[in-house]
């Protein structure tokens, strides 16, 4: 049974849902945008049930978590959560890491700052950055990425609305839009849009540009499973691993040990469209 619970770790009450036996190894499970962690509501039991405690949090600035008291939305501060969660939820090297999208940023950011907490990882529908390189930049997905340019504006806080926020999930993973609600919930405030707002011009900041870009999860010792949805709607298999359909261009900059693979028939949403597929490949992989 999924519980509710408040946890606080790097400065930031949490508020994470939670499943599974008590004592039983930390599994943490992180969302991206426009998401919450009612996605992983296949995931949880089906962990739960293979002996892990899952705990799946509001990230920063989704409430009802609290938002960033220093306004930092980097990647690097996704990761410190990340471990900060794991000591405050007294995982040991036994616990592993799931994150999407957003999540998946904070997984690599995790492990690159602390691998020694983690044993082994999973992230969906992004891999690191240096891997996004060659494909990103293509005329199909400059289209499909249009909004994070607009959030570059200050047209985006009027912009990111609920109709908005069903149209990127219709695009992304048409006829799953249930979630949305959810989402709005978790973006109540103007100050949870502009946090939902600051991932993204974080990520585009001069400043941080050379330090996302040069990020590299290669050396770390935590082997990593990373899932794309074949059909993906924002982050199209022709930008992560152009004219390469076993992802290894994704695998060349994962740990060692890691392994790559698409998901037939599902977009972004992977873990909500495919959940018998995600969970088995997750599964086997922990």
């Amino acid at each position: 049974m999924t519980e509710t619970t408040t946890i606080k770790a790097n400065g930031i009450e949490f508020a994470c849902r939670t499943e599974g036996p008590a004592d039983g190894p930390l599994a943490l499970l992180l969302h991206g945008f426009p998401d919450t962690p009612h996605s992983w509501r296949f995931l949880m039991p089906a962990l739960a049930d293979a002996g892990y405690r899952a705990v799946a949090p509001f990230m920063r600035g989704y409430a009802p978590t609290g938002t960033a008291p220093d306004g930092d939305y980097r990647a690097g501060a996704l990761g410190a959560d990340a471990n900060a969660l794991h000591d405050a939820l007294g995982g040991d090297s036994s616990a592993v890491l799931v994150g999407h999208d957003w999540g998946a940023a904070a997984v690599y950011s995790a492990i690159r700052q602390d691998p020694a907490r983690w044993r082994r990882g999973a992230a969906m529908a992004l891999p690191p950055l240096p891997a996004l390189l060659a494909g990103f930049f293509s005329y199909e997905q400059l289209k499909r990425s249009f909004y994070i340019f607009l959030f570059q504006t200050p047209l985006a806080e009027m912009a990111l609305d609920r109709a908005f926020v069903e149209g990127l999930w219709r695009d992304w993973s048409p006829g799953h839009e249930e979630d949305v609600a959810h989402v709005m919930a978790a973006l109540g405030t103007p100050e949870n849009v502009a946090a939902a707002l600051g991932y993204y011009r974080a990520m585009l900041a001069p400043e941080h540009l050379g330090e996302a870009a040069s990020a590299s999860v290669g050396e770390v010792d935590v082997p990593l499973l990373y899932l794309h949805g074949e059909d993906d709607g924002c982050l199209g298999l022709d930008a992560v691993s152009p004219q390469d359909p076993d992802l290894a261009s994704v695998t060349a900059h994962l740990p060692p040990g890691s392994r790559a693979a698409t998901v037939p028939g599902a977009g972004h949403f992977l873990q909500v469209e495919r959940p018998d597929a995600v969970n088995a490949a997750i599964l086997g992989w922990m």
